[in-house]
Formats: structure tokens, C-alpha cells, sequence
């Protein structure tokens, strides 16, 4: 089997966890003796059984891999959207339909990213909440869907546990209005609890970053670090850390979370679907706006951090490469 991954985001222009997913899955399945190769566009004689495209291709992109015969699935990231409200996911239920209900204008629809969804011959996702999503609102088929965990680098597996013994909780992830770096920052303030910020901002221009650059100016309660190109960098400093915090409100699966998790340290989250479906009971959790209460919950965490334990250890990702080479083989065998 060979496999020709395809993406249409340069990691060169945006960094993150969607990188990491595309990278480590290639790395996994290699693991397993399964062929990947980054679908070279220019190349009309690259071979592949399979196209595994990491985001929402195309229509007329489906049409050209049907007619070649090529299977072409795609794994696709909705991390707004899967922690809506049932109402609000009805509501956009509502308003899909009726777009797609238009008697005319099939060449605009045609360029809208979901209506591949209804085209695609299998679409991965990492949590049920995502496959609620595109059954509920976008009419996607229940057997079109595969839900698939995201794993852990061997590194963070095998590490040894975190000693809890620093001063710090820590957080790791871009500094952006996504995660809200700044916001977490803020509260950390008003809790007194010191944390480590490791990541880097999109660009250092933007209005967010300067804000909140100015709360680790002094590089006392609010320390920052940037993006560490050593994973045993950052295992140093998961394995010193109190414990990890997260404040993002626009998440479907945190890699960094499972790190902190295969570190064995305890985790604070926000209260949101995908973190209830991925944790459980197993973590703190963020609950709620009030302000007041979530300085209390990120104090108390950070007093309690030694009590706490961590939840179970995430799967590596030559496990990921497993289970995905059962889909590529099922969809193979249902396209002949």
C-alpha cells in the first residue's frame, strides 16, 4: 500500500498542532511498513492507491480521484463548531439545508469547503463530538465518518514523570486570541500563580501579542519561553512543572494536553466538549465566566497540584498508524 498525503496549508506560514497531526501520522504509519509520500503536484508520475488529504479538498478535486479510481479521504479538524450548544448546531443544521436547497447556483456551492463533505468516500476525525458535527449539520453519512484519536510522540511516553517539585504551572501552545494566552495570563495574575508560557505568536506585530508580551516583560510571575525546537527541552520543562493549564476556547484535541498527560502531570482544561469527551473526570476543569470563581479554580489547582492526579497516558502515534492502515484497507476493499 502507498498513501500520498496532501495538504493545502504551508507550515511554513502558520505552525501548530494541524503541522504536528500530519507530520507524526506520516511517521507513524511508516513505523508499520505502510509507504507515505507528500503528493508532489508537479509530478504526473507519482503513483499512489490512496489520497489522504488533511483538510476539505476540493469538489472538482473529488471528481479527478474518482476518475483515476483513487480512493481520496480526508481528516479534517473542527474545533470551533464541535463545542457548540445543540441549538446552535441546529441552527447551522438549518441554515446548511437550506443553502443546499437552492435550486440554482451549484458553481458557488460548489465552492463552499463543506459541500465535500457530502462527496467524500471517508472523512477522519478525532472525537465524536467532530462526527456529531458533520452528521448532525452537514448530512454526512454515519459509515462515511471514521473517528480516530490523535497520539503522543515516543519521546513524552517515555519520559519519566514529572517531579512536580518547580514553582511553575505551565502552558504550551500558540500565543494567540485562539488559546487565550492573554486571558490566562490575566487570571494567573489576579491568582498569584506563576506559569510558564511556552510557544510563539503567529506574528509579533499583531496587537495581541504586544499586550501580551507587556505581562512578561519583567519574566517573574508570567514567564514566557518560545517555541523549543528540542522535545527534551520541553520534556525538562513538563517534568519541573506544577502542572498544565489550558484556557483555549477554540480546541477539538490538544497535543500539548497529551504530552503534559504523558509527562504524568495533572491537568486544568476549559469545560468544553472535546475535553470532557478526551478526559473525562480525570482533570480539573475551567468552568464557566465568572471571573471571580476561575482565579479561585487556577489558585486552588496550583495549591493542590501534588494531590492531583494525572489522567491515563495517551496512544503513540505507531499506534495511530495502525488503526489508520485498518481504514485505508477497508476503504480500499469497498472501492474496488
Amino acid at each position: 500500500m502507498k498513501v500520498l498525503f496532501d495538504c493545502p496549508l504551508p507550515f511554513m506560514l502558520i505552525h501548530g498542532g494541524a503541522q504536528i497531526q500530519v507530520e507524526q501520522t506520516k511517521a507513524g504509519l511508516e513505523s508499520i511498513g505502510v509507504e507515505v509520500e507528500y503528493l508532489r503536484w508537479w509530478d504526473n508520475r507519482q503513483k499512489g492507491d490512496i489520497i489522504h488529504y488533511f483538510g476539505a479538498p476540493s469538489t472538482d478535486f473529488q471528481k479527478l480521484a474518482r476518475q483515476k479510481g483513487v480512493p481520496l479521504i480526508n481528516t479534517v479538524l473542527l474545533s470551533a463548531t464541535c463545542n457548540r450548544s445543540t441549538f446552535r448546531l441546529l441552527t447551522q443544521a438549518l441554515v446548511t439545508r437550506m443553502v443546499l436547497g437552492i435550486p440554482f447556483g451549484e458553481s458557488v456551492k460548489n465552492q463552499l469547503v463543506w459541500r465535500s463533505y457530502l462527496n467524500s468516500d471517508c472523512i477522519i476525525v478525532g472525537l465524536q463530538a467532530e462526527k456529531r458535527v458533520l452528521e448532525l449539520v452537514y448530512g454526512v453519512r454515519d459509515e462515511c465518518v471514521k473517528v480516530l484519536p490523535i497520539g503522543c510522540e515516543e519521546p513524552f511516553l517515555n519520559a519519566s514523570p514529572s517531579s512536580r517539585a518547580g514553582d511553575y504551572l505551565i502552558c504550551v501552545g500558540t500565543i494567540s486570541p485562539q488559546k487565550r494566552s492573554l486571558e490566562l495570563a490575566e487570571l494567573a495574575v489576579d491568582a498569584q500563580t506563576p506559569i510558564v508560557f511556552v510557544g510563539k505568536p503567529y506574528s509579533e506585530s499583531t496587537p495581541y501579542w504586544l499586550r501580551f508580551n507587556q505581562f512578561v516583560a519583567d519574566n517573574s510571575l508570567i514567564r514566557y519561553i518560545p517555541h523549543l525546537k528540542s522535545r527534551f527541552d520541553l520534556i525538562k520543562l513538563l517534568q519541573n512543572a506544577r502542572g498544565f493549564v489550558l484556557y483555549s476556547t477554540f480546541e477539538n484535541w490538544c497535543i500539548a494536553a497529551d504530552e503534559a498527560a504523558a509527562c504524568r502531570l495533572p491537568l486544568l482544561l476549559p469545560d468544553l466538549n472535546w475535553s470532557r469527551e478526551r478526559f473525562g473526570p480525570t482533570v480539573q476543569y475551567l468552568k464557566g465566566n465568572n471571573r471571580r470563581k476561575l482565579v479561585c479554580d487556577l489558585r486552588y489547582f496550583y495549591d493542590n497540584c501534588s494531590r492531583i492526579s494525572p489522567p491515563a497516558k495517551p496512544i503513540s502515534w505507531s499506534e495511530v498508524g495502525r488503526l489508520l492502515r485498518s481504514i485505508y484497507e477497508e476503504v480500499l476493499s469497498t472501492s474496488r
